[in-house]
């Protein structure tokens, strides 16, 4: 027992072994300092590099837009993973951890375990080709699968959807098979308005195209002059008229809403009457004889 105390008291008493701590702990702290000091700067140059291109006095198109924004968050990332990758090697050179042999031996497990992470693999290759092949970028409103919403981030290995409750879907690349994007494209709005079937289906149409006809000039949302395709339908008390709208991508929501309001008021004004349930009461007198009249 008086060996050991005495080569434990000798332990802590080495003044080498102290300052050979001291320095390691100094430059672990110096290193992780460092790489966060750089993946901020490197970070925040990419961000006002690619904030100036979209910003720029060349009004860039939605797609390169939407481009751009991707490959920054990609940027970002894979900026992220190299300097602390680079990090966590420096830290194991401080602690004389042989990185060339356990790079070598990481090599042979790596081998070995590749089977057992087909699916990580397939991540990284769906992403690369999704972002490759600009199948959608951030900002865009997409459906995949049950899934819809605007997509936030895109990285190699997941992408991340924002839903319409504000829930955050992360989403492994591996496992999208189909996309449906609904920002690339112009978005078309079909509104269907009814009127009382006795009403003046002519004095209708007429007041809803004059309506129409301004609606361009004072929403820039509004691609083309909406259209009244006429009756679409004539079921029990009423017919059904439908109008077609162009609109910027994802705008046709906002468009139906404010389109449906304003012929409301415009029928009240000209008291086009909107069908709505009726009820028809019938009376019927009958006649009773008392038993013995």
């Amino acid at each position: 027992m008086k060996f050991g105390s005495d080569k434990l008291t000798k332990l802590f008493e080495n003044e080498e072994l102290w300052i050979s701590l001291g320095k390691g702990t100094m430059k672990v702290v110096l290193i992780i300092l460092l790489s966060m000091i750089i993946v901020r700067i490197a970070k925040l140059a990419i961000t006002k590099f690619f904030n100036l291109r979209i910003n720029g006095p060349i009004a860039l198109n939605p797609t390169a837009e939407r481009r751009y924004r991707t490959i920054l968050r990609l940027l970002q990332s894979i900026i992220s993973y190299a300097v602390y990758f680079s990090a966590i090697i420096a830290i194991l050179s401080v602690m004389h951890i042989k990185v060339a042999g356990l790079l070598a031996g990481a090599g042979i497990v790596g081998l070995a375990v590749g089977f057992g992470a087909q699916s990580l693999v397939k991540d990284v290759i769906t992403g690369f080709f999704i972002i490759f092949e600009d199948q959608f970028g951030v900002g865009d409103y997409i459906k995949i699968s049950a899934v819809e919403g605007t997509v936030i981030e895109i990285g190699l290995r997941t992408t991340k959807i924002k839903g319409g409750a504000g829930e955050i879907n992360i989403i492994p690349n591996g496992t999208i098979s189909e996309v449906v994007n609904y920002s690339i494209n112009n978005s078309v709005a079909v509104i269907d308005v009814s009127i009382a079937y006795n009403n003046d289906i002519a004095k209708a149409e007429s007041l809803i195209e004059e309506y129409l006809s301004k609606l361009p000039s004072t929403h820039e949302e509004i691609v083309n002059e909406p259209t009244l395709l006429g009756v679409q339908n004539v079921a029990g008390g009423e017919v059904t008229l439908r109008i077609t709208v162009e609109t910027l991508p994802m705008q046709h929501f906002a468009v139906s809403r404010m389109i449906r309001r304003d012929i409301k008021e415009i029928f009240d004004t000209y008291h086009i009457e909107i069908p709505f349930p009726k009820m028809m009461v019938y009376e019927r007198n009958m006649n009773r004889t008392e038993e013995g009249e």
